[in-house]
């Protein structure tokens, strides 16, 4: 008889994904699948996934391997930046290792540099990310893609058809519609979970190689929390917080348990780990499909990008459904496009009639106590 596990186990395997798969990596390429390794939100899964490759998110939120980095790359530059090419330098990310490419974008200068380098000694492909959302820039960045998908099908001799991208599409929608319905049940008040553990399904399913496996799991977990829920098993009234900046994940995940630790509970993520990755969809029957792609990849809010209306909006309606008391930002060091940017969105948030903190770390541990002090005093004051 099988047994059913509780809620706390099953979140916890989804926290252990990241590492669990580091054999499924190695089983999938002993079977002849290539692999394709990414490290950011812009990269268009679906052409990789069209012609038969698995996608990955490659290692880059630990201070671990930064000081190998810093051999090649300068100590003031962003740890996202620096963990990154130090996990590659060094060999210690098996997604790496068994990536046949790695695809970048040109997000930010030193990403730019990052994946020069790389390109050193890894097959590296990089794409030219327009920095604005006009008619102009979307003709741009869909030449990008119909140049990544030439690549790829030379590379992995397979001819991408315009049925196995609508294929692709049409998982992905689904992945990213499970994440948004498990999302939403934190719009409950008071919360069913908390938001660690939330993140932990959303952040952890990212390295589920089956999606379909992975869509399942996922609305599986969202039927059980909100079961339990009715049956009234739910957190204590806390003051609702919403987290925005830089991508959040490994060390940064301390600004989550900051929150929770202090009096709060984190409602809603609008990182690229969180709402930034699931909130828009692609047009699965447009008939220009590869358009589609490119349509709703430049679509998303980053900090690249000038003006970055679709940043606001996104805020606005979660403010506006999450119930939010209060909104932190974390921003990485010398990110400077984040940093820049935390202005506009202060003064879009108190315009909303929200609380707003901004706060600046890094990979280390060396900050925990005053990230404590500032988000304690902060949810104080809600």
């Amino acid at each position: 008889m099988d047994i059913v596990k509780e809620l706390p186990e099953i979140f916890e395997e989804f926290a252990e994904q990241r590492k669990n798969s580091f054999l499924t990596v190695k089983e999938i390429k002993e079977k002849g699948i290539p692999v394709v390794g990414s490290y950011c939100t812009y990269f268009p899964q679906e052409l990789a996934m069209a012609a038969g490759a698995a996608t990955v998110s490659l290692c880059s939120t630990s201070d671990e391997t930064i000081p190998a980095a810093e051999e090649d790359l300068p100590k003031n530059l962003c740890p996202l930046i620096n963990s990154s090419y130090g996990f590659a330098k060094t060999d210690k990310c098996p997604y790496f290792f068994f990536s046949d490419i790695v695809v970048g974008e040109t997000t930010c200068d030193g990403k730019k540099k990052m994946y020069e380098y790389m390109g050193e000694f890894k097959d590296v492909f990089i794409m030219e990310l327009p920095n604005t959302q006009s008619i102009e820039a979307l003709r741009l960045w869909k030449s990008e893609l119909e140049r990544l998908k030439e690549y790829i099908e030379e590379k992995f001799g397979k001819k991408i058809t315009d049925e196995e991208l609508r294929d692709s599409v049409r998982l992905t929608n689904e992945f990213r519609k499970a994440q948004k319905e498990l999302m939403s049940l934190m719009a409950y008040d008071p919360v069913p979970v908390s938001g660690y553990d939330m993140f932990k399904v959303l952040y952890g399913a990212g390295f589920k190689f089956d999606k379909n496996e992975a869509v399942s799991e996922i609305r599986a977990v969202a039927k059980r929390i909100e079961d339990e829920y009715g049956e009234g098993k739910m957190q204590p009234r806390a003051k609702r917080i919403l987290i925005t900046g830089c991508p959040i994940g490994g060390a940064t995940e301390k600004v989550i348990r900051a929150v929770e630790d202090n009096g709060g509970v984190v409602v809603a993520f609008e990182n690229c780990s969180g709402a930034k990755q699931y909130d828009r969809l692609i047009d699965e029957n447009a008939e220009d499909i590869l358009g589609a792609i490119a349509e709703r990849y430049l679509e998303i809010g980053c900090s690249v990008m000038t003006p970055n209306e679709n940043r606001y909006d996104l805020l606005g309606r979660m403010l506006d459904e999450f119930k939010v008391d209060g909104v932190v930002e974390m921003t990485l060091t010398a990110c400077h496009t984040y940093n820049l940017e935390s202005r506009g969105i202060k003064r879009f948030v108190n315009n909303k009639g929200v609380p707003y903190i901004c706060v600046e770390t890094d990979y280390s541990s060396s900050d925990i106590g005053q990230l404590n002090t500032r988000i304690a005093a902060f949810i104080e004051m809600l």
